[in-house]
């Protein structure tokens, strides 16, 4: 069987992951016109590319329809359930690095920790009636997060983009997303929580534990693992 990799099918996340197999001696090539998803990998033997978007990355993976592929760790942690049963996290490569946080209004000047949220929140409810609303596109993590802070009277708001701008538009009163200089959170007057940082994100490279892994696809793995130095690193397939 053929080692199947999936890669992020455009943008800079793919061009770094190129660049970072290009310096361990392994060539990723596309093929085709920009349109087409398309590629081979030349370097290892019996291994095929696949090009997905960064966010169908994950559910392939998990669905074993690839073997190995490069995400972003906080896609992996959202989307899968359970996810390091069904995963091993091969490599963390350095790049494609953000970090999820949670954020409120700066001019809230009392609240500067996530203990200072769960009063606000509760007082909130009590004010106007219902919770107070969080907008995220990541629930999983967040929710998880809060539980684990103990706070309890909030919402969680569906947003899948501009997500800084649902507090200045009043669709939510605080937010939880992904940053990298905090610059667009400046912008619109927001503020990370002192404790908030709720993962430290970065592009990784991960193995499926429940693809079908042939000997074929074993001898792929072992002689692409030697090449990027990764053997006995870190807990690959049985």
């Amino acid at each position: 069987m053929t080692l199947r990799i999936a890669l992020p099918s455009k943008g800079r996340l793919q061009a770094q992951c190129i660049a970072w197999f290009a310096e361990r001696g392994i060539t990723i090539a596309r093929t085709g016109g920009e349109r087409e998803y398309a590629g081979r990998i030349e370097g290892v033997a019996g291994a095929e590319l696949v090009l997905l978007s960064a966010s169908e990355i994950p559910r392939a993976l998990a669905e074993g329809a690839a073997h190995l592929g490069i995400t972003g760790q906080d896609l992996v942690r959202e989307q899968i359930p359970d996810w390091a049963g069904r995963l091993g996290e091969l490599a963390r490569l350095g790049f494609g690095r953000a970090d999820l946080v949670l954020a409120v209004p700066a001019f809230w000047v009392d609240v500067e920790r996530v203990e200072d949220l769960d009063a606000v929140a509760a007082a909130f409810r009590a004010r106007h009636g219902h919770r107070l609303r969080i907008a995220t596109k990541y629930h999983r993590l967040v929710r998880g997060f809060l539980r684990a802070h103990g706070v309890a009277d909030y919402r969680l708001i569906d947003s899948q983009g501009a997500t800084e701008g649902t507090v200045k538009n009043r669709a939510a009163e605080a937010i939880a997303d992904i940053t990298t200089t905090g610059a667009t959170l400046r912008a619109n007057h927001l503020k990370v929580l002192s404790d908030g940082l709720i993962l430290a994100s970065q592009a990784a490279l991960f193995a499926a534990r429940g693809a079908r892994w042939d000997n074929d696809a074993h001898a792929s793995l072992a002689e692409l693992a030697g090449r990027l130095g990764l053997t006995g690193a870190a807990p690959l397939p049985d």
